[in-house]
């Protein structure tokens, strides 16, 4: 990586009292959010179920299934 560009970043994360991990991070999560072509969930559920963990789990298949990494929890 260039030398300049390091420094830059330093700077940066020390200004923003973070770590240069956390700012490459967010640095690759904004870029993915822009560029990846993961397609749309091609389903909505609607309704309840006795088993909470259920729809959790259905979600997490159908990321999987669709490239998509899993969202908050």
């Amino acid at each position: 990586m260039d030398p300049d560009l390091l420094d830059r970043l330093g700077r940066f994360a020390a200004r923003a009292r973070t770590t240069k991990t956390a700012v490459i991070a967010a640095a690759i999560e904004a870029y993915l959010e822009d560029h990846d072509a993961a397609p749309e969930l091609a389903f909505v559920g609607v309704g309840q179920s006795a088993h909470g963990r259920l729809s959790l789990d259905g979600r997490r298949i159908v990321r999987r299934e669709a490239g998509q990494r899993p969202g908050p929890r």
